[in-house]
């Protein structure tokens, strides 16, 4: 399981850096209107922010599922108590991630 976070990571970092490392080829071929330059900065900054958000929170979800599983696999007569914390963990995080979402739309039309 480790080894997957390692190359997760691993990718983000290596998007970071190839996105960086592009920023003067976007900047070569900057037009004279600069309000779209701004608006396309913006939807760049909601797409990564909601993204990562997303990715986080699949990943928790995902571990979260397969502890509950197998801890009702381990104690069945516990299942009730597991099914009823794993659903409210689940919606916890799912409001974050929807969180993370308003965000990236107040970013793009409110500033």
């Amino acid at each position: 399981m480790k080894k997957n976070i390692k190359r997760i990571f691993m990718l983000i970092m290596l998007i970071g850096i190839i996105y960086t490392l592009a920023m003067p080829v976007f900047a070569a071929a900057e037009t004279a209107d600069v309000a779209n330059s701004a608006l396309g900065d913006k939807a760049i900054a909601a797409a990564i922010a909601v993204g990562l958000a997303a990715a986080g929170g699949a990943i928790g979800m995902g571990w979260a599922i397969a502890k509950s599983a197998e801890g009702i696999s381990r104690q069945p007569e516990a299942e009730n108590k597991i099914r009823t914390t794993l659903m409210l963990g689940l919606v916890f995080v799912e409001t974050a991630i929807i969180y993370a979402l308003v965000i990236a739309i107040l970013i793009i039309f409110v500033l």
